[in-house]
Formats: structure tokens, C-alpha cells, sequence
């Protein structure tokens, strides 16, 4: 198996150069195909994939990444379609049918009763010339050279192209219909993207006793002693209004005493970074995390529209509501 990682390596290239064909004569079909759906959707319709064989497996996830993205979507097995399952077609729904033959007499029996029940056909095929073809509204031509199979039979270029097409087309649905992070979230609400999407800063921040504060004119002794009762890793710095000043953090309580800070006599002022990066209570918690990114910071204070302190958001409390 020494020639393994070799042999890989072909395999891929050959889905890759597949890919880059495909791609390079996407067109106008492309484009029809993603107008019928956008206007099924638009009119409260569904996207119904199906499959037989390793489509049905493709055409399971093209369905999962079209409902996940807010395009109403099922997956019909064209086996169980003729045992009661067409009772989930609608008339104005899409019929969206993966066959790289265009051949498959499962789906060949099913595309008349869909049409019937007044569905359209939007197919991805690799035989523009085939029978589900001829059937079709829509013929998006998936061709490729060949397989990466060595006997040039096991589904592999070819199912990879069907599955890319299928992304491609869900991501167009997604931003033709104004599709955004915050419907992701609502869709995901038990991801860690989700949680961060629907939670907002008021959600997750600490208040009242938990909220380390010294005022302006203290000495460091007081706002360590404050971190110290709120078991916090940091200090809001305050003026007589209740107005974020800065903020006295463990990390500069660390480089300070390594310069004989004195806790005693030494005023907070001297020492807290001034003008600290703050967030609103009405902002998403997704604005804190990208603060933490980008900043590479540990603690962030909540103000009101005044400046005025309302609450911290430390990172270690993160996990806890399962957004880190």
C-alpha cells in the first residue's frame, strides 16, 4: 500500500479537473434552474429532491443544506414514491431530480405523476440527451470525462459534481432571497454559531455584585479588592456619574507589581488602560466574540447610550452558555 497516498492523489485530480469542467460550462440552464426554484420558494412552494442509488445519498444532503439555509426542502425516495410518498407534493412545487444517466427507471416512473400533480422539473444529469431529460423543464448538463473509479463505474466524479451543483444552488437561493446570519442562527439554535447568533450581551453578562467597580481617585488596593469579591479578572473604573473611565485588568495588576507597584498608595487612575472597548446590552454575543478575536482581550464592560456601567462580560463564562 505504499503507492496509497499516489493512487489518492489521482483520484482527487480527477474529481478536481471533473469539477473545473462542470464549472466552466455552467450557463443559462444554471441560471433557469435557479429562477424556477427562487419563484417556488417565493411562492411558498418546496424544493423535493430525489435519487436513486448514491444520488439518493447526494441528493439527502443537497436537501439538508437547501432546508438549512431557508429553502423549504424534502427528499423523496422514488421507490417509496409509488407507495404513498407523493402525498407530500404540492401543485408549484419543484421537482429538483439527480440522475447521471438520466436513465433510472425509478425516477422515470415518478416525473409524469409529479407533473401531473403540477410540480416542476429542474434535473442535474450528465446525459443532456436522456429520457428524464426529455421530461424535464430544466436541464442543467452535469457531463464529465470519467469516473474516478478505475473500471470507470462506481459513482465518483460524477456524484461529487451532482453534490457541488447542489451547493451551488442552495448558496444562490440564499442570497437571491436576502437569506442572513441571524435566519441561520434561528435554523441552528442548538449550534454554538446559533447560540452566538440568538444570544445578545444582556444574556450572558454579569451584574450587580459580580461586576468588580472602582471609582476614579481610588487606589489599586480598592480595585483589587473589588476583582477579588466579584471573582473577576477585571475592574470597571468609574466617575462620580456612573461613566466607564477604563478598566484595571489582572494582567496589568501582573506587569504593574513587577514593577513594585505600590497597592496602597498607588491611584487606579495611574495604572487602568483608559477609554476601554465597551459593548451595549442590546448587542448580539456574537459582537463580543469577534471583539475577543480581534483585539485579544479577556473582559469586556456593557454601557448604556450615556457610557454608564450596566455590566461586564468576562470570556471564561463563555463555554458555560456553550458559545466558546
Amino acid at each position: 500500500m505504499n503507492h496509497a497516498c499516489e493512487r489518492a492523489k489521482d483520484v482527487l485530480n480527477i474529481e478536481i479537473a471533473a469539477l473545473e469542467k462542470v464549472r466552466d460550462s455552467l450557463g443559462a440552464a444554471f441560471n433557469e434552474a435557479a429562477a424556477v426554484m427562487r419563484a417556488c420558494l417565493d411562492e411558498g412552494g418546496k424544493i423535493i429532491v430525489t435519487g436513486i442509488g448514491k444520488n439518493l445519498h447526494i441528493g439527502q444532503k443537497i436537501s439538508a443544506t437547501l432546508a438549512s439555509t431557508g429553502a423549504t426542502s424534502v427528499m423523496l425516495n422514488p421507490a417509496q414514491a409509488m407507495h404513498g410518498d407523493l402525498g407530500i407534493v404540492s401543485e408549484g412545487d419543484v421537482l429538483l431530480a439527480l440522475s447521471f444517466s438520466g436513465e433510472s427507471d425509478e425516477i422515470l416512473n415518478v416525473v409524469p405523476l409529479m407533473k401531473r400533480l403540477g410540480a416542476k422539473i429542474v434535473t442535474l444529469t450528465g446525459s443532456p440527451n436522456s429520457a428524464l431529460a426529455a421530461h424535464s423543464d430544466v436541464v442543467v448538463p452535469l457531463v464529465i470525462e470519467r469516473e474516478a473509479c478505475p473500471f470507470n463505474m462506481a459513482p465518483t466524479a460524477s456524484t461529487t459534481a451532482t453534490l457541488a451543483v447542489g451547493d451551488a444552488l442552495a448558496m444562490v437561493l440564499l442570497e437571491a432571497r436576502g437569506f442572513k446570519k441571524e435566519d441561520y442562527a434561528k435554523l441552528h439554535p442548538g449550534g454554538a454559531i446559533g447560540r452566538a447568533l440568538l444570544l445578545h450581551i444582556s444574556d450572558i453578562m454579569r451584574v450587580g455584585k459580580r461586576v468588580a467597580v472602582v471609582k476614579t481617585g481610588g487606589m489599586v488596593k480598592d480595585a483589587v479588592m473589588a476583582m477579588t469579591g466579584a471573582k473577576a479578572g477585571s475592574a470597571a473604573v468609574v466617575d462620580e456619574g456612573n461613566r466607564v473611565v477604563g478598566i484595571f485588568t489582572d494582567g496589568d495588576l501582573r506587569r504593574h507589581i513587577s514593577e513594585n507597584l505600590d497597592l496602597q498608595t498607588t491611584p487606579i487612575d495611574e495604572v487602568m488602560t483608559p477609554s476601554p472597548i465597551t459593548v451595549r446590552a442590546d448587542q448580539l454575543a456574537v459582537d463580543a466574540l469577534k471583539i475577543y478575536e480581534q483585539r485579544d482581550i479577556d473582559d469586556l464592560l456593557v454601557v448604556d447610550d450615556q457610557g454608564r456601567l450596566v455590566g461586564a462580560v468576562d470570556i471564561v463564562d463563555l463555554p458555560k452558555v456553550k458559545i466558546l
